[in-house]
C-alpha cells in the first residue's frame, strides 16, 4: 500500500509541475503556417503574454495591458489554471501528511482521511486544468474551421498538450490515493469482523431468555405425584 501511495504521489507531483509550466507558457496558440503570408515570422500567444518570433531566433514578448480588454474565455482559463495549481499544491502537502510511509499525521484513521482529501484535491486540480485547456482548444479549432472568420488563424500550441498530460496525471494520482484508502479500510474492517466473530456469537447465545437457554445443571428436578409413584412402583407392574 505504501508503494502504491508513493506512485500516486509522484504522478500527482509531475502533473502539478506540468500544470504549472503550462500556466506560465506562452505557446497556448501559434500562428498557422498555412494561412500566414510571411512564413519566416510567427506569433505565439499565451494566457499572460503575446510573443512574436522569426527564423533568426529573436523573440519579443509583451504582456496583456489590461484584463478588461481580454476575451472572456482567456480570463476563464486563467482562473481555472490558477485554481488547478493551488489545488495541486494543497493536494501534494496533504499527501505528504497522509501517506503511510511518513511519520506525521497522527493515527492511521486520521492519515487515511488526509490521504483521501489529498486525492480529492488532485482530482479537482486535474479537472480544472483539463477544462481550461479544452476550452482554449475549442476556441482555436472553432475559429480555424470557420469560413467566415477572416482574422489571423491559430493552431494548437505546445502548452495545451502539456496541460492535458498534467491533468491526466493529477486525476490518476488522485484516483489511486482514494482507491488505496478505500481498499485499506475494507481490509481492516474485514479483519476486525473475523477477529470478533467468536465473542459476538457467544454474546448472541447468552442473550436469549433464560427459559430457552438454561444449562442442564440449573434445571429443577422433575416433580412426581403420589399417584404416579404408585403407578411406577406397584407390585402389579412387575407381573
Amino acid at each position: 500500500m505504501s508503494g502504491i501511495q508513493i506512485l500516486a504521489f509522484l504522478g500527482g507531483l509531475v502533473g502539478l509541475g506540468a500544470t504549472f509550466c503550462a500556466t506560465l507558457s506562452n505557446e497556448w496558440r501559434t500562428t498557422s503556417r498555412a494561412s500566414s503570408v510571411i512564413t519566416a515570422t510567427w506569433v505565439l500567444q499565451g494566457l499572460w503574454n503575446n510573443c512574436a518570433g522569426n527564423a533568426i531566433g529573436a523573440l519579443h514578448c509583451r504582456p496583456h495591458h489590461t484584463i478588461f480588454k481580454l476575451e472572456g474565455y482567456i480570463q476563464a482559463c486563467r482562473g481555472l489554471m490558477i485554481a488547478a495549481v493551488c489545488l495541486g499544491f494543497f493536494g501534494a502537502v496533504f499527501a505528504l501528511v497522509g501517506m503511510k510511509c511518513t511519520k506525521i499525521g497522527g493515527s492511521d484513521q486520521s492519515k487515511a482521511r488526509t490521504a483521501c482529501f489529498a486525492g480529492v484535491n488532485f482530482i479537482l486540480s486535474g479537472l480544472c486544468s483539463l477544462s481550461a485547456c479544452s476550452l482554449y482548444a475549442h476556441r482555436i479549432t472553432s475559429e480555424f474551421f470557420d469560413p467566415m472568420f477572416v482574422a489571423q488563424k491559430y493552431e494548437l500550441g505546445v502548452a495545451l498538450f502539456i496541460g492535458w498530460a498534467g491533468s491526466i496525471l493529477c486525476v490518476l494520482g488522485g484516483g489511486i490515493f482514494c482507491f488505496s484508502v478505500v481498499d485499506s479500510s475494507t481490509r481492516s474492517s474485514s479483519r476486525t469482523g473475523y477477529a470478533y466473530g467468536g465473542p459476538a456469537s457467544t454474546s448472541h447465545v447468552s442473550s436469549h431468555p433464560r427459559g430457552h437457554a438454561q444449562p442442564m445443571s440449573q434445571r429443577p428436578p422433575p416433580k412426581y405425584s403420589s399417584s404416579s409413584r404408585a403407578q411406577h412402583f406397584d407390585k402389579n407392574a412387575y407381573v
